[in-house]
């Protein structure tokens, strides 16, 4: 077996996780990926497989459904709800085919299931087709942040974020302290809220929140998926997302108004037409601070209305 401190070596073929509990499995399907040239590592339970896939990142995961202990169905359940290993593709191995372990296996996050006795020329069929299928995907998503475009999809019914690109997972993280597999409450409260106004007819509209001078930018982009459902609050949406530094624009503010950095995002706001409502969510503030702003603001600016001090910092940023 593979020595597990030694680099692994992507360059002749995949890296495959192979995990069941039993050594003549393992041995016949690790003799059989080694002449074909892939690495493989193995793991002989859940927890050790799920520690090994975090640590690796292999291309695929050949998975025995029923395991002691942990089995393979609650092994695939907690790769896919972890960022970092949620876009492995698992094969599931199993000696049952009746149709609710095989449903068990698709539920669980499974790609594709083999059935024992394995036969080894099937399974190497399997392999190329499914890592083909996530080089592809893998591809789209790096071409996807490259052009800063931070892509994700989330389902509003039950508030899943079920895909993402390693750019958009950052911005998640940053601006809503997002982890794993539930999307951000903000973030699934306007999507609902957008679909709701899409089935009536209405222009989309994006979420902007800020943190300091950093905004980011979410737009709803349409349903998505092989399958899309009549039902809006039940089908997959693809959002992207972008980001923005303001951090010049406020300074300028800050010079020319004498306010504070809290002030300058508050007037930057409203002087987009914000309400006090609207700046509040964006900044995560209520709405009696955001007018406590206000005020402290046109008395420092010595105008009399937000219309006004609008007009003053339209000017100033052109």
């Amino acid at each position: 077996m593979r020595d597990p401190l030694m680099p692994l070596d992507r360059a002749t073929g995949e890296v495959v996780l192979i995990v069941d509990d039993v050594p003549d499995n393992l041995s016949l399907l690790h003799d059989a990926l080694d002449e074909a040239g892939h690495t493989v590592l193995v793991a002989s339970d859940g927890p050790s497989a799920i520690a090994r896939a975090q640590q690796a990142k292999p291309d695929i995961v050949l998975l025995d459904a029923l395991m002691p202990g942990m089995d393979g169905f609650e092994v695939a359940r907690r790769l896919k709800a972890d960022p970092e290993t949620a876009t492995i593709p698992i094969i599931f191995m199993t000696a049952l085919t009746e149709t609710e372990h095989v449903v068990a296996a698709f539920g669980a996050g499974g790609v594709d299931y083999v059935t024992k006795p394995i036969d080894p020329r099937q399974v190497l069929a399997r392999i190329a087709a499914h890592t083909q299928t996530a080089r592809v995907q893998r591809q789209a998503r790096n071409a996807l942040d490259a052009f800063g475009h931070a892509t994700l999809v989330v389902r509003p019914s039950d508030g899943k974020l079920l895909w993402q690109t390693a750019l958009a997972r950052t911005l998640l993280r940053e601006h809503f302290g997002s982890e794993g597999s539930a999307a951000p409450v903000p973030l699934i409260d306007w999507v609902r809220r957008e679909v709701a106004a899409h089935g009536a007819g209405a222009a989309p509209q994006p979420l902007v929140a800020a943190r300091g001078p950093r905004r980011i930018t979410l737009e709803l982009h349409g349903m998505t998926g092989d399958d899309v459902s009549d039902n809006p609050a039940e089908a997959e949406w693809l959002i992207v997302a972008s980001e923005a530094d303001d951090g010049a624009t406020f300074e300028a503010m800050m010079r020319s108004f004498g306010l504070t950095v809290r002030e300058a995002e508050v007037l930057y706001w409203a002087a987009l037409g914000k309400t006090n409502r609207d700046i509040g969510e964006i900044l995560g503030a209520s709405p009696r601070t955001v007018t406590k702003h206000m005020e402290h603001i046109l008395q420092k600016m010595g105008v009399e209305t937000r219309t006004a001090a609008a007009a003053r910092v339209l000017k100033l940023i052109g």
